[in-house]
């Protein structure tokens, strides 16, 4: 007679699958930690803001042009107050966008003139707009009224970029208590 009892490991093997799903939660975990995680702010808010209000920012934009004649020039080319940018990911842009090659390395210049669509008088402006890399806050560059000259009727700046990369420039603009809002994604070459 033979008795010698045939082990079950399908316990090991449990605990075995166990252990090892156990470990990759926790390397998930430790390893997103280190990545740099960055909040969208797109129009100079936080995206729980902007989903809030999206509706009030699209209306806003349509009395704003109801007003005024709203051009923004980056690099001698000119837009006007326009969000759809908003819609597309990088990757969309680099196969539909106009708004591709945009940006320059080094020396860039951004020009903007909002005149009253009724007396074509250039209008006393406040603008916050920001130009800042699609993933990282690190190279922020934030301009406001004070950073803008008056030339030849339009406000004018220039802001240097110093790497290729997927760039955006988003902010509001406001005339009285109007505001417009822009989002341009393009990239610097």
């Amino acid at each position: 007679m033979n008795n010698k009892k045939s082990r079950n490991w399908w316990p090991l093997f449990f605990i075995g699958i166990f252990s090892f799903t156990f470990s990759l939660i926790i390397w998930t975990i430790v390893s997103s930690k280190k990545i740099q995680i960055e909040e969208d702010e797109s129009f100079m808010q936080k995206y729980q803001d902007m989903d809030e209000n999206y509706n009030e920012i699209m209306t806003s934009n349509l009395i704003f042009t109801s007003k005024y004649d709203f051009i923004i020039n980056i690099n001698g080319k000119d837009f006007p107050l326009t969000i759809e940018d908003i819609r597309y990911s990088q990757r969309v842009l680099k196969l539909k966008s106009q708004h591709k090659n945009l940006f320059k390395l080094g020396e860039n210049t951004i020009s903007v003139v909002v005149l009253d669509k009724n007396t074509k008088e250039l209008q006393d402006v406040d603008f916050d707009i920001k130009v800042t890399k699609s993933n990282t806050k690190k190279n922020d560059m934030y301009l406001n009224k004070n950073n803008f000259e008056l030339v030849d009727n339009k406000y004018v700046t220039t802001f240097t970029i110093t790497d290729e990369n997927n760039w955006n420039v988003t902010g509001s603009v406001k005339v009285n208590e109007d505001r417009g809002y822009i989002f341009i994604k393009s990239n610097a070459i």
